[in-house]
């Protein structure tokens, strides 16, 4: 809690500039609102800046999960996210690939519904899909970072990302959150975030 206060007060600044372009760059909000899974389940609003266009449609993106749920390989030049999504804009793809469009999440560390370090918050339609399984991943909070995020990120698929879940869950602890924390910063700085 305190980490998030205080860097959401030194990041205050630029993420007034990042919202100020997201809004030059394409019509609509400049933050995304947009329901997410979180501990033992509950649902709860998720802020992020919006890097795609208003009223795209989400079909290939829930048939990519479905894919990857099956154990299909759905990697097109290293990448297992949706190649060329027509619905990213030009900005909002270099805040995917820096990670910068999660900075709003301070705000979710801050009212509680989410961790600095912890599996990735989850759409709704994603939870039902994911096998049983994989439901202790709903047994700790969502982080803004995760063992997902430092593992390699676009170039694992959605079951790798479930079972590197899994292993955070049982490993978890306050030194591993700070090595998770620390490789967090060179994986931002590399750009080897989301397209």
């Amino acid at each position: 809690m305190v980490l998030a206060i205080a860097a959401l007060g030194v990041l205050a600044l630029p993420m007034l500039v990042i919202g100020a372009l997201v809004r030059l760059t394409s019509p609509g909000p400049a933050l995304l609102r947009q329901r997410r899974v979180g501990l033992a389940g509950e649902a709860f609003t998720l802020y992020k800046f919006r890097t795609m266009r208003l009223g795209g449609s989400d079909a290939a993106h829930r048939e990519l999960i479905a894919r990857e749920l099956r154990g299909e390989d759905t990697s097109i030049d290293g990448s297992c996210k949706l190649d060329t999504d027509p619905r990213i804009t030009r900005f909002g793809s270099w805040l995917r690939r820096t990670s910068l469009d999660e900075l709003p999440q301070l705000i979710n560390v801050i009212r509680g519904e989410m961790a600095l370090v912890g599996p990735r918050p989850c759409l709704e339609w994603e939870a039902e899909m994911f096998p049983a399984t994989y439901a202790a991943r709903f047994t700790v909070r969502p982080g803004m970072t995760g063992l997902w995020q430092v593992s390699g990120r676009s170039t694992m698929g959605t079951l790798q990302m479930l079972q590197l879940d899994l292993t955070y869950v049982r490993q978890r602890g306050f030194w591993s959150d700070l090595v998770i924390l620390a490789r967090t910063v060179p994986s931002m700085l590399r750009g080897g975030g989301s397209r």
